[in-house]
């Protein structure tokens, strides 16, 4: 199930690391989010692990701003985290390969959907398709 919440993005990341990508990596990432889904979060990456807490970290080594709900889209596959850079709607701060590493940080964010489609027109009316979507940020 694909998180709605920008509380269950948050509490979903930390099992969703990998980390042999995290190894021997120490970030803070700063989240500061407006809107109604708007909150102040930053994620602790140490060595393999990460931890997520409320509010803002005295020194952290990126910051993204944005809207709740676009986080939410970025995490959740359906919005492209480079658009989002590109069109103003995502401000990064702070050191911008950082927050390009975060989609290797946690590859296994954006759930993988199949959908079974039958096809149901043509000469060959009544074979099924299998459609992959593989969404990327």
């Amino acid at each position: 199930m694909k998180a709605t919440t920008v509380r269950e993005v948050f509490d979903s990341l930390p099992s969703k690391l990998d980390q042999d990508a995290a190894e021997d990596l120490e970030a803070v990432y700063q989240f500061d989010l407006r809107g109604n889904q708007g909150g102040q979060y930053h994620l602790l990456v140490h060595n393999g692990t990460c931890i997520v807490k409320d509010g803002t970290h005295a020194d952290p080594h990126v910051t993204l701003s944005m809207t709740g709900e676009d986080c939410i889209g970025i995490l959740n596959g359906h919005l492209s985290g480079m658009t989002m850079a590109m069109s103003g709607r995502l401000q990064i701060a702070g050191d911008i390969g950082l927050a390009m590493q975060l989609k290797s940080l946690f590859p296994n964010i954006v759930e993988r959907e199949r959908r079974l489609f039958r096809n149901r027109g043509g000469a060959n009316g009544g074979h099924f398709l299998i459609v992959g979507r593989f969404f990327e940020s």
